[in-house]
């Protein structure tokens, strides 16, 4: 076979096996699962917060379902008992309990439907506090990263989360605002271009020192937040919690990280059951989602402000994935048409001054973020 031969008969190849692909796409699972999800720690020293919620299909319009009317006690190996209260949306919490890490803890659920569930004793664990949360400047923005260590060697499984909060203004100033007849110039009880935002981490943060000689954790990231970030206009915050986890937990953790972030290629793992530790009590056939443990929380707060950053570092709000399918300009509204762009209950603009209003995203920040200032903001 000549070499014209060949090239013809691997195009014929090639084009056979793409004509021969056919697109496939699955169903989603349609049927109803309920399964319940409990999510929370036995904090030993602090308040304690339980979320019970239950699944949804993937086809379900609702992506929360939090579980009312639940029954929940603490209970210890020695016996001891301690209620929550329904503070409603699925949350049940107690008053800081002072509880002995000498002892092991279990939760004890009865949903409405009669349904009782426990989750197993575990050990209470001591998290030992956060050494430093660092902030590492690179051309692509903050790294922030956290170091610890127990020189008891008691922790071994660490386990991070945190939540952001961060000053900004608006696109435009609101001078004016539209009381259903005219518009009137807007007073500091109703101003909307100064926010706070805030976001909870969403993915799970997870280190291990059981294979080193020593307890200690070097530089494990935590987050990054992008140079041209909103977040880094004025002041940002980052909490982060520490906790201790036993093996088990650990186990489950990593479990359910490789289930829900590690998934979507070829190279990565298959998903598998994340077997937590709770279980129906009458029914041990039906799966419970969650791992409750049980012991301390430490945590660290850190500022940054915008002064400190590289001048590099900038903010331009109409080249940001916030602002590209919106033009942030002023339109000239005449007082015959102030109800129809003005409209208090769904305003199509809102106005900027006397005479010109711009789109709600633009103008009002509460849209995005709360315009009270946190309680623990400090300058």
């Amino acid at each position: 076979m000549n070499k014209v031969n060949k090239y013809i008969f691997l195009l014929i190849t090639l084009v056979s096996l793409t004509a021969c692909r056919v697109p496939f796409t699955p169903s989603p699972i349609t049927a109803a699962t309920n399964y319940l999800v409990v999510e929370g720690l036995i904090n030993i020293t602090d308040s304690t917060y339980i979320n019970l919620s239950r699944t949804v299909t993937v086809a379900s319009k609702s992506t929360v379902k939090p579980e009312l009317k639940a029954a929940i006690i603490i209970q210890s190996s020695l016996g001891s008992s301690y209620p929550l209260k329904e503070l409603g949306n699925g949350i049940y919490a107690a008053e800081p309990l002072s509880l002995s890490a000498a002892n092991q803890y279990r939760l004890m659920i009865k949903t409405a439907n009669g349904n009782t569930y426990a989750s197993d004793f575990v050990q209470a664990k001591i998290a030992p506090p956060i050494d430093t949360v660092t902030t590492q400047l690179q051309v692509d923005g903050v790294h922030i990263a956290v170091n610890a260590h127990d020189s008891q060697d008691n922790t071994r499984y660490y386990r991070w989360d945190y939540k952001e909060t961060w000053e900004f203004n608006s696109f435009f100033t609101s001078l004016y605002s539209f009381n259903g007849l005219a518009i009137i110039p807007r007073t500091s009880a109703n101003e909307i271009n100064h926010c706070w935002g805030n976001f909870n981490s969403a993915t799970i943060l997870l280190a291990s020192t059981a294979n080193l000689s020593q307890d200690v954790i070097s530089n494990n990231p935590i987050t990054y937040v992008e140079s041209s970030s909103e977040k880094l206009e004025i002041r940002y915050s980052i909490l982060v919690k520490q906790y201790a986890l036993t093996k088990d937990g650990y186990d489950y953790w990593t479990m359910l990280k490789k289930n829900t972030e590690q998934l979507g290629s070829i190279f990565d793992s298959q998903p598998t059951a994340s077997i937590g530790n709770l279980h129906n009590v009458n029914n041990q056939a039906e799966p419970v989602i969650g791992f409750i443990s049980a012991g301390t929380v430490s945590q660290t707060r850190i500022y940054i402000d915008h002064t400190t950053l590289p001048k590099n570092y900038f903010q331009d709000y109409l080249n940001t994935a916030l602002y590209t399918q919106y033009t942030c300009v002023k339109a000239v509204v005449k007082t015959a048409e102030y109800n129809a762009y003005y409209n208090i209950s769904n305003p199509i603009l809102i106005p900027v001054d006397a005479n010109t209003g711009a789109t709600p995203l633009c103008v009002d920040c509460t849209i995005r973020g709360s315009n009270i200032q946190p309680s623990f903001w400090k300058y």
